[in-house]
Protein backbone atom coordinates (compact mmCIF):
# COMPACT_ATOMS: atom_id res chain seq x y z
CA UNK A 1 0.00 0.00 0.00
CA UNK A 2 1.37 2.85 -1.31
CA UNK A 3 1.34 6.83 0.91
CA UNK A 4 -0.49 8.43 -2.40
CA UNK A 5 -3.18 5.45 -2.66
CA UNK A 6 -3.69 6.15 1.16
CA UNK A 7 -3.95 10.06 1.09
CA UNK A 8 -6.68 9.46 -1.61
CA UNK A 9 -8.44 7.46 0.22
CA UNK A 10 -7.93 9.78 3.36
CA UNK A 11 -9.75 12.75 1.14
CA UNK A 12 -12.21 10.71 0.15
CA UNK A 13 -13.68 10.40 3.74
CA UNK A 14 -12.71 13.86 4.71
CA UNK A 15 -15.16 14.94 1.57
CA UNK A 16 -17.93 11.86 2.14
CA UNK A 17 -17.63 13.07 5.99
CA UNK A 18 -17.92 16.87 4.24
CA UNK A 19 -21.12 15.63 2.20
CA UNK A 20 -23.00 13.95 5.90
CA UNK A 21 -22.71 16.81 7.57
CA UNK A 22 -23.89 19.20 4.64
CA UNK A 23 -27.01 16.69 4.01
CA UNK A 24 -27.97 16.83 7.79
CA UNK A 25 -27.48 20.94 8.09
CA UNK A 26 -29.05 21.53 4.57
CA UNK A 27 -30.74 18.80 3.92
CA UNK A 28 -34.41 20.39 3.99
CA UNK A 29 -33.26 23.84 1.87
CA UNK A 30 -32.00 20.87 -0.74
CA UNK A 31 -35.03 19.01 -0.57
CA UNK A 32 -33.22 15.82 0.99
CA UNK A 33 -35.32 14.72 3.81
CA UNK A 34 -36.88 11.06 4.69
CA UNK A 35 -36.13 7.78 2.70
CA UNK A 36 -33.73 9.96 0.20
CA UNK A 37 -31.32 11.38 3.25
CA UNK A 38 -31.55 7.91 4.47
CA UNK A 39 -30.31 6.20 2.07
CA UNK A 40 -28.02 8.63 0.50
CA UNK A 41 -26.31 8.65 4.49
CA UNK A 42 -26.53 4.96 4.85
CA UNK A 43 -25.14 5.17 1.46
CA UNK A 44 -21.82 7.08 2.18
CA UNK A 45 -21.34 5.67 5.64
CA UNK A 46 -20.94 2.32 4.02
CA UNK A 47 -18.69 3.34 1.34
CA UNK A 48 -16.75 5.19 3.94
CA UNK A 49 -16.69 1.95 6.11
CA UNK A 50 -15.74 -0.42 3.10
CA UNK A 51 -12.53 2.30 2.82
CA UNK A 52 -11.80 2.39 6.47
CA UNK A 53 -11.58 -1.73 6.36
CA UNK A 54 -10.21 -2.62 3.86
CA UNK A 55 -7.28 0.49 3.22
CA UNK A 56 -6.77 1.88 7.04
CA UNK A 57 -7.02 -1.80 8.59
CA UNK A 58 -4.96 -3.15 5.95
CA UNK A 59 -7.24 -5.86 4.74
CA UNK A 60 -7.08 -5.51 0.75
CA UNK A 61 -4.73 -7.87 0.29
CA UNK A 62 -5.71 -10.46 2.88
CA UNK A 63 -8.04 -13.68 2.45
CA UNK A 64 -11.35 -13.40 1.24
CA UNK A 65 -12.64 -14.65 4.36
CA UNK A 66 -11.26 -11.79 6.42
CA UNK A 67 -12.73 -9.16 4.39
CA UNK A 68 -15.70 -10.80 3.62
CA UNK A 69 -16.57 -10.98 7.38
CA UNK A 70 -15.63 -7.09 7.88
CA UNK A 71 -17.56 -6.07 4.96
CA UNK A 72 -20.74 -9.05 5.89
CA UNK A 73 -21.06 -7.03 8.97
CA UNK A 74 -20.78 -3.84 8.07
CA UNK A 75 -23.49 -4.55 5.35
CA UNK A 76 -25.55 -6.36 8.30
CA UNK A 77 -25.64 -3.55 10.60
CA UNK A 78 -26.67 -0.83 7.28
CA UNK A 79 -29.20 -3.70 6.51
CA UNK A 80 -30.82 -3.60 10.30
CA UNK A 81 -30.83 0.29 10.39
CA UNK A 82 -32.56 0.47 7.44
CA UNK A 83 -35.09 -1.98 8.31
CA UNK A 84 -35.48 0.34 11.53
CA UNK A 85 -36.00 3.45 9.58
CA UNK A 86 -38.76 1.34 7.85
CA UNK A 87 -40.63 -0.31 10.42
CA UNK A 88 -40.98 3.61 12.09
CA UNK A 89 -42.15 4.93 9.12
CA UNK A 90 -45.19 2.58 9.63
Amino acid sequence: MNTRHLNTVWVVLLLATLATFAIGETGDMLGITGPVAMLLLLSISIVKGRLVVLDFMGLRGVKFFWRSLLIGWLLLVSALIAVAYWIALK
